[in-house]
């Protein structure tokens, strides 16, 4: 399973790249592998506050729609208009393009509380 170290992730499965006082955020390998095939992304939190562990959007594969959970609190700087036209890169590429949005880091404290790499692989088994 690709877990990249230079990552943190939360137990509902989404991972957060910091670059500065933003962070761009995505789902993780192993839950677009448990979602199947995606067939669209619906985010409305852009230019929005949201808190940590709030529902910033939804996935919807084949078979089911999901939560996206925002690890931080911050404001939802941009989605990745990739999103629109070819959802299928997240099961492609997770972790690059298919991320899903950037935010701008309010409470940069809470970024200790997620899990490392190490941690998530436990986690889900990996």
């Amino acid at each position: 399973m690709n877990l990249p170290a230079n990552l943190k992730y939360t137990k509902e499965h989404e991972w957060i790249r910091v670059e500065g006082d933003v962070a761009y955020i995505g789902i993780t390998d192993h839950a677009q592998k448990e979602l199947g095939d995606i067939v669209y992304v619906d985010i409305d939190t852009l230019d929005k506050d949201v808190a940590q562990n709030e529902v910033f959007g939804t996935v919807e594969a084949v078979k089911t729609v999901s939560d996206l959970f925002s690890p931080i609190t911050g404001t939802v700087l941009e989605v990745n208009e990739k999103l629109d036209g070819s959802p299928e890169t997240v099961n492609s590429d997770p972790y690059g393009d298919g991320w899903m949005v950037k935010m701008a880091i309010t409470n940069p404290a809470e970024l200790e509380a997620l899990l490392s790499a190490e941690a998530y692989g436990e986690l889900v088994g990996a």
